[in-house]
């Protein structure tokens, strides 16, 4: 199992939010655009603009599992129970029965169906994709992606900082998911590693 993350460059996320998140994930792989100054980096292979670019996680471009992270994202403890060995992704906070792509593992297995799917009209499927509720890559993942379910597989351990971390991270929970605003380096919790310049 591979840690990984992506940047895509020119928007929000910089280098230096993945060098934020490898401080937290041992042996963080990055795919990005541009290279990321003390963590390895692995070119991306389409330059399909914002979340489109996780897409490139079914590639070949890495081979094996791959436990993915968004930048976004706050790992609180080991991450060994993760290695579940089957494609896993997040029930969305707010409405179960969707997918987020925040936090995903994903078997080596089940990439070239999904790359395949997307490769064969990317930009039919990103015109189709652009709104609620199933926008972006976790709109055309779902339904063609069979996966099991963090909060099912490791109840208690995965977290969503606006559900369910207000006031405190529930005891046992290992990543907390910052899906929209605020991003973790905007705030201010002891849990929370800086956003070093």
């Amino acid at each position: 199992m591979i840690p990984v993350t992506v940047l895509r460059s020119g928007g929000e996320y910089t280098p230096r939010h993945v060098q934020w998140l490898a401080r937290q994930v041992p042996g963080l792989v990055c795919l990005s655009d541009c290279e990321v100054k003390g963590v390895p980096t692995v070119r991306l292979n389409h330059d399909w603009p914002k979340w489109w670019s996780t897409l490139n996680l079914f590639s070949d471009i890495i081979d094996g599992d791959l436990l993915h992270f968004d930048l976004d994202t706050v790992v609180l403890g080991p991450l060994a129970e993760f290695k579940v060995g089957k494609t896993t992704t997040l029930a969305d906070f707010y409405k179960p029965h969707l997918i987020g792509s925040g936090l995903m593992y994903i078997s080596q297995a089940d990439k070239p169906a999904i790359w395949s799917a997307f490769l064969s009209n990317p930009h039919l499927y990103m015109k189709m994709h652009r709104s609620f509720p199933l926008i972006g890559d976790q709109g055309f993942l779902y339904g063609r992606l069979k996966a099991e379910r963090w909060q099912n597989l490791l109840p208690g351990k995965v977290a969503s900082f606006k559900v369910h971390c207000q006031d405190r991270v529930p005891q046992g929970v290992k990543v907390v998911c910052f899906h929209g605003q605020p991003r973790p380096w905007g705030i201010r919790r002891d849990w929370i590693p800086p956003l070093l310049s």
